[in-house]
């Protein structure tokens, strides 16, 4: 039977309308997000052409078959060498896709539930990156507060560490969101996944921090200003810095850090401070549904999956608290011979 033009446009349609609305009005999702599956797509659209020897303007929804869907997850592994977590995120966009095209018409219903069952390549969990005491006070202590733009990128590194937010959502933050008088300080957070709300408590020193800066760099403001909390100026005006903003000022200082504590990290991301605070608090003893909501996790699975890392040296402190007679005892653990046979199949 052949397809009429309609039948023939229905991917280009639908993807519009997905990408158009569907994500950001309806599912709600940040801009990352919706680029993220727009990559996913994209990246799709041009197996197709390469390797499957199908013209864009021959796509069709039922081109999305289990068997060339299968195919391609098969190519990005063995032929682009790509990470599972990778395969898994591209499956995942092309599967939302589908699911949204069965919701639209039931014609593509069959298409979406037999791709849908495609299993996700297994993840090998590798152990959480995160910084140690050491490291991050190396490189809370590299700017040089004797100059004003440093001040505000020292403000920049304490604030990221401890409220543990994404850097999306830190240059989301407006003065508006700070709640300093509070008799529990607060700052509010529009998640940088889909703009929730979720406050996050602040500590003492935090907030003198913040009304020192706030004091310098936005002076008689109120403190119900729209005005971008961290900001660089152009054309006489305050401007959100950009993610990227905030990346380079941190790879400024970790390079500087380095030099004086070797044993931080070649690469240290915006993401691992934030689960470098994660970890703070989970070895201070705080509660995984309490870290839950200060990291904005939907699912405590999340978080539990991501954070729970309890190391030995963790365990090990838990069970001093349990039995101090052991408080002054050498961990057989930290031998060689000891750790060789815990770390084996035997």
């Amino acid at each position: 039977m052949i397809k009429s033009k309609m039948d023939k446009g229905n991917f280009w349609i639908l993807a519009r309308q997905f990408f158009g609305s569907y994500l950001s009005h309806i599912r709600n999702l940040s801009p990352n997000s919706i680029d993220a599956y727009k990559q996913s797509l994209k990246d799709f659209i041009a197996y197709l052409e390469k390797e499957q020897a199908i013209s864009r303007k021959n796509i069709t929804i039922e081109t999305f078959s289990r068997k060339i869907v299968q195919q391609y997850i098969t190519h990005l592994k063995t032929q682009r060498k790509l990470a599972p977590k990778t395969c898994s995120l591209r499956l995942t966009a092309i599967k939302a896709f589908l699911k949204y095209c069965s919701e639209e018409s039931f014609q593509f219903e069959a298409c979406f539930r037999e791709v849908s069952s495609i299993k996700s390549m297994k993840l090998v969990k590798q152990p959480v990156k995160y910084l140690s005491e050491k490291a991050m006070r190396a490189i809370l202590k590299m700017p040089r507060i004797c100059i004003e733009k440093e001040r505000r990128n020292q403000m920049i590194l304490i604030f990221l560490y401890d409220s543990a937010v994404r850097v999306q959502e830190l240059v989301n933050i407006e003065l508006k969101d700070l709640h300093l008088n509070e008799n529990s300080p607060f700052v509010t957070i529009r998640n940088g996944k889909g703009n929730k709300l979720r406050n996050i408590p602040l500590m003492a020193k935090s907030v003198e921090h913040l009304k020192s800066y706030i004091a310098e760099f936005h002076g008689s403001k109120p403190l119900n200003s729209t005005s971008p909390l961290f900001y660089s100026m152009r054309d006489d005006c305050p401007h959100s810095l950009t993610t990227d903003s905030i990346r380079i000022i941190l790879k400024k200082y970790v390079e500087m850090a380095r030099k004086i504590c070797p044993d931080i990290p070649r690469e240290v991301s915006c993401h691992m401070i934030r689960k470098t605070r994660a970890m703070d608090l989970y070895r201070n003893g705080i509660p995984l549904p309490y870290i839950m909501e200060i990291l904005g996790h939907e699912s405590e699975a999340t978080t539990k999956t991501f954070y729970a890392f309890a190391t030995i040296d963790t365990l090990y402190e838990a069970l001093i608290k349990t039995h101090s007679e052991l408080t002054h005892d050498i961990p057989l653990w930290k031998t060689q011979e000891a750790l060789n046979r815990l770390y084996s199949f035997g």
